[in-house]
């Protein structure tokens, strides 16, 4: 009885630590699928590689392979630019250890013992992970969407001091303006930070008191403009305070941010009322999840 255990290619993807849009991209230069109105097809050397159709009830067929197929590594950016953080820096006057880390504070790129790699939002933001050939340092290039991709150009405005107005515009502007205007920050934390409810200055306190760096309302690194109520950057970590579980237009606020968070993948933390009189029972734990270690 044959062992071969055969997934999905969203399945595959997830196992081998990469977006689909990326292993979509690579079976289609090996010439295993094509592209069609439909979607994928499934071509003769693709069934030759372990591949086949397998059929649901609901969604229809849909291709698998086989979960421990070689995965071939044909270019996929053959006729493409890309760009060092080396080069990157040159355009916005910039150290290429500035651009690394605002690429890390945006989630792009993770710190490893010597250089970078690229997280899973990187390669869906036009990354590409390289490695130095002489000494194995790893490294992460970029095609030229990165220069139109406006998380990272709104950090490079904030380094550089030139964020002020547009940025203030554009969260006036945002979905979130009119809560903002029915909260008003008024309640200064201990480190200065003025918040908007008894319950985050209680949030920030301890965050502080625990020497963790952390940032008030910072903006998702994405295209919609979203923001968190705290964000530790140690961990790419994001922390919710849901109160007002009875406003029902709170509640659908709520769950809209849920799911932007799940659609991108970010660790949240979530707190509610009663955790925010447990903190020091409740946070510790929950960072420890996130490698955050407290104490």
């Amino acid at each position: 009885m044959s062992n071969i255990k055969l997934i999905s290619t969203s399945a595959l993807a997830k196992k081998l630590s990469m977006s689909k849009h990326q292993l979509d991209e690579l079976l289609l230069a090996a010439k295993y699928i094509v592209k069609n109105d439909d979607g994928f097809k499934l071509t003769e050397l693709g069934i030759q590689n372990s591949g086949s159709m397998k059929k649901h009830a609901k969604f229809g067929e849909y291709i698998v392979w086989d979960e421990n197929m070689e995965i071939p590594n044909k270019p996929i950016n053959q006729g493409k630019e890309f760009y060092s953080s080396t080069k990157i820096a040159t355009r916005y006057n910039l150290s290429a250890r500035k651009v690394n880390l605002i690429l890390s504070e945006i989630g792009f790129i993770e710190k490893y013992l010597k250089g970078w790699t690229i997280t899973i939002l990187g390669t869906k933001n036009g990354g590409i992970q390289r490695e130095n050939n002489k000494n194995g340092i790893p490294y992460v290039e970029w095609d030229k969407s990165i220069f139109e991709n406006s998380a990272f150009l709104s950090i490079i405005q904030e380094v550089k001091g030139e964020a002020g107005e547009s940025t203030q515009k554009k969260i006036d502007d945002s979905k979130e303006s009119s809560f903002r205007e029915k909260f008003i920050a008024k309640h200064r934390a201990t480190d200065g930070h003025m918040v908007r409810s008894k319950a985050e200055m209680l949030i920030d306190n301890w965050l502080y008191m625990a020497e963790i760096v952390h940032a008030y309302e910072r903006k998702l690194p994405i295209e919609e403009e979203v923001y968190c109520d705290f964000y530790i950057p140690t961990g790419k970590i994001y922390i919710e305070f849901w109160g007002l579980e009875n406003d029902p237009k709170y509640a659908k606020r709520k769950e809209a941010k849920k799911e932007i968070y799940k659609k991108y993948d970010f660790k949240l933390i979530e707190l509610t009322d009663e955790d925010v009189f447990n903190l020091d029972d409740v946070l510790p734990k929950l960072l420890l999840k996130h490698g955050v270690q407290t104490y």
